[in-house]
């Protein structure tokens, strides 16, 4: 979060208690994670890291009555946790079981991983975390959707055939035939060759993470064009985190930017040594890349 974001917090909590507890716990929790807050500080977002590396944001809507109210969550996950809360609970003790609740979803979201790497998924820009279905591209115009369990992801998922009557109907015929082939200890791709006695489509060989090219600062996908940003003007994202659960994109000009605005950040010679801004990881970009 920039500095004049946690100023403008800062001299907010002057003005009465619940900004004074709202900032001081934002501080507990780290104002690296924060990534939004509103205007009156009754909605704000952290970021967070599960143990595999996957971003989340957990958004937090506060009522002007917290911490008597509890507050309410959402986020990018198949089902929210019951919340535990006290009158003495703190926005950190919402983060930490925000992540114990991550911790039991590694599981569904590894097999998740696994399908959306190996299988061609339709519209898989808009698959998230919080969908348990994948409906997946077999061939000849026909499709199947699996609905994984959430506390078992690895067991004989539901499947539904869509597509052409007639090679639909064998499909479907075939699954039910086979299905005590299942085995949950190999790949999905391989089990559900098995069980369609058929070889499936493998993802279409687009443009890796096309999904990601906006940058993840200013949330466009070039810079403006104007002399002030000359050479870099109308430039698309040209940096990307190296942690493969993250790869988050961004203008070097942006990054650098940020970088300079958080008192942690370190520099050496020409390099700025940070986290990045969604994952945390250690991040290090030269500043002469806005110049070249």
């Amino acid at each position: 979060m920039e500095v004049n974001e946690q100023a403008r917090c800062r001299d907010l909590a002057k003005s009465s208690s619940f900004y004074y507890a709202v900032y001081s716990e934002i501080e507990e929790v780290g104002w690296e994670h924060l990534v939004r807050l509103g205007g009156d500080l009754t909605f704000l977002s952290f970021r967070v890291l599960d143990k595999k590396g996957r971003v989340h944001v957990m958004e937090i809507q506060l009522d002007k009555a917290y911490p008597r109210v509890p507050p309410m969550v959402s986020a990018d996950v198949p089902y929210i946790f019951n919340l535990e809360w006290s009158m003495n609970s703190r926005l950190k003790n919402l983060v930490q079981q925000f992540e114990e609740h991550l911790e039991k979803l590694q599981g569904f979201w590894s097999a998740l991983d696994e399908i959306d790497r190996s299988l061609q998924i339709v519209d898989s820009k808009q698959a998230s975390r919080a969908m348990s279905c994948r409906q997946i591209h077999i061939g000849n115009d026909c499709f199947i959707i699996l609905s994984l369990n959430i506390n078992d992801p690895r067991s004989l998922p539901e499947c539904r055939f869509m597509g052409s009557g007639t090679i639909v109907n064998s499909l479907r015929k075939t699954w039910k035939r086979n299905i005590d082939r299942w085995m949950r200890d190999k790949p999905f791709s391989e089990n559900l060759e098995c069980l369609l006695k058929t070889q499936l489509p493998r993802p279409a060989d687009e443009e890796k993470n096309n999904h990601l090219v906006e940058c993840g600062i200013c949330y466009a996908q070039y810079l403006p064009i104007g002399d002030e940003l000359v050479p870099k003007s109308g430039s698309a994202t040209d940096y990307t985190c190296e942690n493969n659960n993250c790869s988050k994109a961004y203008h070097s000009m942006c990054l650098v930017d940020w970088l300079r605005s958080i008192t942690t950040t370190r520099q050496s010679f020409n390099v700025l040594f940070g986290h990045c801004p969604y994952c945390s990881e250690p991040i290090a970009i030269k500043i002469n890349t806005t110049k070249n």
